[in-house]
């Protein structure tokens, strides 16, 4: 309907589908030939006799990929625009996220690669993928038996995982460096505070910025999901009620809008007032900016305090003479219960957390109505006796009415934190300080009254990788490798910054 849709706006509408689908006699091999293919896609558009050798693309998820892929050795003269939403980055954001595999694409695999087409029967079988999930968990077999448990061999996956770094692999599938540098062509950038894919569109968007000062990049950020900042918003977000003002049909209107304007030079969609257009949830409006940091003009800092209040740690805004350290034990061969296991964001607003999972921090009442806006960033001055360890940190608002709001979270691998392409092997029992910033940006108001809570925990579920700390591939660990207990200390040095706009 892509194509028809293009149609009834008064554009020629082509769809192509990838190498391996329908009529090619090729392999389905995903995300790695496109920044070849969707590149003579557009020069044999540019060629017909019907074309006007103005080509604009658009698209969420592993489309909002492809368009960035076409242009990764250079931009054919033909592209003049493109509208990549939800943009997948392999490597980035799949099937890792901040060095670590995580299980939903696997079963996205043979979704994309049984047939010609699309294999919906294999993606939908959830009691398929949940005992999949569950068996691998508790048997505490390594990651890379998944397909050997699942009796259905996977290449893909296989594959992927041999890449745990960002390497070479990764970097030949889309813009990388100085390939941002040639990229001049007008973009509009569409994503949500709960995309999946977020951290991949963030990473075209701040890449490309960062390689090309004068690109004409847009970007519009709210209160979506995977779906609704690629197509149209939802009034109920995972449990959250959308503003009024937030209610936008990407798909629909805003693509046509943009490329009516850029190919047809119309005026300008009116809800891209600046370059980063976002929408403060709860506050029924939109803030534009001209750039990424200024979305906010201040910051709260916290300090991760060993001091208790009612069987939590505090967050505080000073750190006491006295320094100290908190503490958390996990036993990775205990399978009778999981940590981090409720990170994902859904509902967003919930009755109660597991204040028994992982270090709960909680600040004091907020003395005054602030706007968290940003990606909120963390120093934790640890010692660990691992080599390696996989951390969260998960951020809510706790309402004065005892309601828990999810913000945003961080999941990372310690040994890639300094640098994704380049593992760092922790050395234990020495103190080391990991820094973090690559968490989801969200724009709420937090009302006065409110308290800011912080979970600091590690991963161990069903839902990705275990990292047993020994130091080598993770994905070859198992529970074998769990017999000492992983214990982590947490200097109250370790802070953790919000992002805050203060209307002048």
């Amino acid at each position: 309907n892509y194509a028809l849709l293009a149609a009834s706006k008064g554009y020629v509408g082509v769809v192509a589908t990838s190498r391996g689908k329908r009529q090619s006699k090729d392999a389905i091999e995903p995300y790695k030939y496109e920044h070849k293919d969707v590149y003579a896609v557009i020069d044999w558009i540019s060629k017909q006799e019907w074309s006007n050798a103005k080509v604009g693309m658009y698209g969420g998820s592993y489309n909002g990929f492809s368009q960035w892929a076409s242009m990764k050795d250079k931009v054919h003269p033909a592209l003049k625009t493109i509208i990549p939403s939800v943009s997948a980055a392999p490597g980035i954001d799949v099937p890792m996220g901040n060095n670590i595999f995580f299980n939903f694409p696997y079963k996205w695999i043979p979704y994309v690669t049984n047939n010609k087409f699309l294999d919906n029967d294999a993606n939908f079988d959830r009691d398929r993928w949940n005992n999949l999930e569950n068996e691998w968990f508790t048997s505490g077999k390594s990651y890379n038996k998944m397909d050997s448990i699942d009796g259905t061999p996977s290449p893909v996956f296989q594959e992927w995982i041999s890449h745990p770094s960002y390497d070479t692999y990764w970097q030949n599938m889309i813009p990388y460096k100085d390939d941002f540098s040639h990229i001049n062509i007008p973009i509009l950038s569409t994503t949500g505070y709960y995309d999946d894919g977020q951290r991949g569109a963030m990473y075209y968007y701040l890449e490309h910025l960062k390689y090309n000062h004068k690109a004409e990049h847009y970007l519009l950020i709210g209160p979506y999901d995977h779906w609704g900042a690629q197509f149209a918003s939802s009034t109920n977000l995972r449990g959250y009620q959308i503003d009024d003002v937030a209610h936008i049909n990407i798909k629909n209107e805003l693509a046509f809008e943009w490329f009516d304007y850029i190919l047809k030079e119309k005026e300008k969609p009116s809800i891209l007032k600046d370059k980063v257009n976002f929408q403060v949830m709860g506050d029924n409006k939109w803030l534009n900016k001209s750039s990424l940091s200024e979305m906010s003009n201040d910051s709260l800092v916290f300090y991760l305090s060993d001091h208790k209040i009612d069987g939590h740690y505090t967050l505080v805004t000073e750190i006491s003479e006295k320094e100290g350290s908190t503490k958390l034990d996990i036993n990775l061969a205990d399978r009778t219960k999981m940590n981090n296991a409720d990170y994902y964001p859904w509902p967003i607003i919930k009755d109660s957390i597991n204040l028994n999972d992982g270090l709960v921090f909680i600040s004091e009442r907020l003395k005054k109505e602030t706007i968290m806006s940003g990606s909120f960033s963390g120093e934790l001055k640890v010692t660990i006796n691992k080599k390696d360890f996989d951390f969260a940190v998960n951020l809510y608002e706790l309402t004065a009415d005892g309601k828990y709001f999810h913000l945003s979270n961080y999941i990372g691998r310690a040994s890639f934190a300094k640098n994704r392409e380049q593992r760092e092997l922790l050395t234990p029992h020495k103190p080391t300080t990991i820094g973090f910033d690559n968490t989801s940006i969200i724009c709420k108001k937090i009302a006065k009254g409110s308290r800011i809570v912080v979970v600091i925990n590690t991963n161990k579920n069903p839902y990705g990788q275990i990292n047993y700390g020994t130091g080598r591939d993770v994905s070859s660990e198992s529970i074998i490798d769990a017999t000492i207990p992983l214990e982590l200390k947490i200097n109250a040095e370790s802070k953790i910054t919000l992002p805050i706009w203060f209307d002048n």
